[in-house]
């Protein structure tokens, strides 16, 4: 008996795409989209004005993270745990990279408006603010819950959630032809709809939705239901000025 069980080929899983393969298939496809759009496609035909180095930095940093993201998502589909926890060692340090390239850019974008006379609280400044302090603390919690995977991954896409909207901004605005580059109605309409999509299946599939997604979920409709109160009051104003006199970029 035990030499037959021995000799029996060991099952080959296949290739299952679950409801996180496909959310992060989305998120990627907003990302490529929108700057593949905006940026790439006109780079490639020499129509893109000259950016600073970090920018390309930044470029190369997002296209690695969200190909990362779909990679670790078909791991856990095809069963490959192992390989999956291998790359999540580097997948911290690479996170880490994201938030200070965009912050970084963010920062210096909004400095350069500041100089040539804009407002210092923008709706660029405030997103960007969010998604280096949204992504940090989501993903933060995303790696205390590795070894309750319910509840990592879905962190996981609740922390790309306030990332995400540079591309999606761009995506709306270059396929709907749109006259303000920040289309909040379009950008939130985006973004709610995952965080609810992630909601629902979460209690169709356990019953329940925990704590954790809640607060995942609470973090981008707060940030968008005071968008227009925060953005252009003066308060925001003060607190950009500040923080935008520390940025020198040569």
């Amino acid at each position: 008996m035990t030499a037959t069980v021995a000799a029996e080929p060991a099952t080959v899983r296949k290739f299952r795409p679950s409801f996180f393969f496909w959310m992060t298939l989305a998120m990627t496809f907003f990302v490529f989209g929108g700057f593949g759009i905006h940026s790439a496609i006109p780079a490639l035909r020499g129509h893109f004005p000259p950016a600073p180095p970090v920018v390309h930095l930044h470029a190369v940093v997002m296209v690695t993270w969200m190909i990362l993201l779909v990679v670790q998502s078909g791991l856990v589909g095809a069963g490959n745990v192992k390989l999956h926890r291998s790359l999540g060692t580097w997948g911290i340090a690479h996170a880490t990279v994201v938030v200070l390239t965009g912050l970084s850019i963010q920062l210096i974008a909004s400095r350069a408006g500041m100089d040539a006379g804009r407002p210092s609280g923008t709706d660029g400044l405030y997103l960007g603010l969010l998604a280096a302090l949204g992504f940090s603390i989501l993903f933060t919690l995303a790696i205390r819950n590795t070894r309750r995977p319910e509840i990592h991954k879905r962190m996981i896409l609740f922390a790309m959630l306030p990332v995400l909207p540079p591309g999606v901004n761009r995506f709306w605005y270059e396929v709907l032809g749109l006259d303000d580059p920040i289309p909040t109605f379009w950008l939130y309409l985006t973004l709610w709809s995952m965080a609810a999509a992630i909601l629902v299946q979460e209690r169709r599939s356990t019953g329940r939705i925990s704590g954790y997604s809640w607060f995942g979920a609470g973090w981008i409709f707060v940030e968008g239901a005071l968008h227009e109160t925060v953005v252009g009051s003066a308060g925001f104003n003060t607190v950009a000025a500040a923080i935008l006199g520390l940025v020198h970029y040569r």
